[in-house]
């Protein structure tokens, strides 16, 4: 009798890795469930402590794998020389992680952790695409980018400062579920009315305390114009107001959705993904980037781009008071149909498609 040969067909498998802020994150949720429902085994590497695995672990079927990492500063510090030594146990860690897991491919959304990783997949020989969501690379992509196979731009005047052989401008990838928020739930979660707009304020997935700050100190001003939703960092929620139409909260993950539904206005720092998911939903934005003395810049040259397209105002957070606050949204709800006008030109529905197939084709 002829032996018969039985085969076992492997699942393809992809790891992702970024962290540090939730920007480094988002665009790899708006991923990994296309991969997973094609049938793909997800893996994550990312910080121990970070948001990134908090925001990963909500996520079904995804095994996550912390490393070691450092922090890259751009300052003296004493911590600087410990640093080097960080990427290197996590690089090993990385290096290690790979072994095991075998993925076809690497895919990195960028922030410090991210740096091992690539230099780990470029020693065990795994291909790795890289996605740069802001104007300029930051420091972590600058490192990985010698390592990597592929970088992809948000901004198509990243290009300028990528390498020509491996880099391309395939726009913002933008999470599905956000086109799917429900008014209603929105309005009952919140408290409001159907009577009045409501602004959004956010400063990121670490808050923001002088946003926070200008902010209540115009809650009187503010709530004649608005409903408000104020969603102000960990431990940043001031429990002695009690205001009707103002909600406080921390960090909103699962409700996103339905609160951007009934946003008409939004207050936000100028992390790229955060402003190309309301450029995509079509929200008028006054931007308040970090200032250059607590960034490298990179929030100021994004909120620069979008207002020169008219896709937001700006106000310098050195600039920002409660006067100066009020004086620029009454200028945001009178510029806001011409921004909508302008937003309307912009189409980010073939992004992440573009993205994904860029991923298949680079995977071994």
């Amino acid at each position: 009798m002829e032996e018969r040969k039985s085969f076992i067909v492997s699942k393809k498998r992809i790891l992702f890795t970024g962290g540090g802020t939730a920007g480094h994150v988002i665009v790899n949720l708006a991923l990994i469930p296309v991969f997973q429902k094609e049938g793909w085994e997800v893996d994550y590497i990312g910080s121990k402590d970070g948001i990134e695995r908090r925001l990963i672990e909500q996520v079904p079927n995804v095994d996550y794998y912390p490393v070691s990492t450092g922090k890259l500063r751009r300052y003296m510090s004493m911590e600087n020389f410990k640093d080097p030594f960080k990427v290197m146990k996590g690089t090993v860690q990385a290096w290690r992680i790979i072994g095991k897991r075998k993925p076809n491919v690497i895919f990195s959304k960028g922030g410090f952790v991210s740096v091992p990783v690539v230099l780990a997949s470029k020693l065990r020989r795994v291909p790795s695409v890289i996605h740069e969501s802001d104007y300029t690379p930051g420091l972590a992509n600058k490192l990985s980018i010698p390592f990597t196979n592929k970088v992809l731009a948000t901004f198509s005047e990243t290009m300028q400062y990528l390498p020509e052989n491996k880099a391309e401008y395939v726009g913002a990838v933008i999470r599905d579920e956000l086109f799917q928020g429900d008014k209603t739930r929105g309005i009952t979660l919140c408290g409001f009315t159907k009577d009045k707009p409501v602004l959004l304020i956010m400063g990121g997935s670490a808050g923001a305390e002088r946003i926070n700050h200008v902010v209540r100190e115009s809650l009187d001003f503010l709530l004649a114009e608005f409903q408000i939703v104020h969603i102000c960092g960990q431990g940043k929620v001031d429990s002695t107001i009690d205001k009707r139409g103002y909600i406080q909260f921390e960090y909103v993950n699962e409700e996103l959705k339905d609160i951007f539904a009934i946003t008409d206005f939004v207050i936000s720092r100028a992390g790229a993904n955060a402003i190309f998911e309301f450029l995509a939903l079509r929200i008028p934005m006054l931007l308040i980037p970090l200032s250059r003395a607590a960034s490298r810049g990179d929030q100021i040259v994004n909120a620069e781009s979008f207002q020169e397209k008219r896709y937001a105002r700006i106000l310098e957070e050195e600039n920002l008071t409660q006067g100066t606050l009020e004086q620029e949204l009454i200028q945001l709800k009178e510029y806001a149909p011409l921004m909508k006008e302008h937003m309307s030109e912009y189409k980010s529905e073939k992004s992440r498609d573009r993205v994904i197939e860029i991923i298949k084709d680079i995977s071994k």
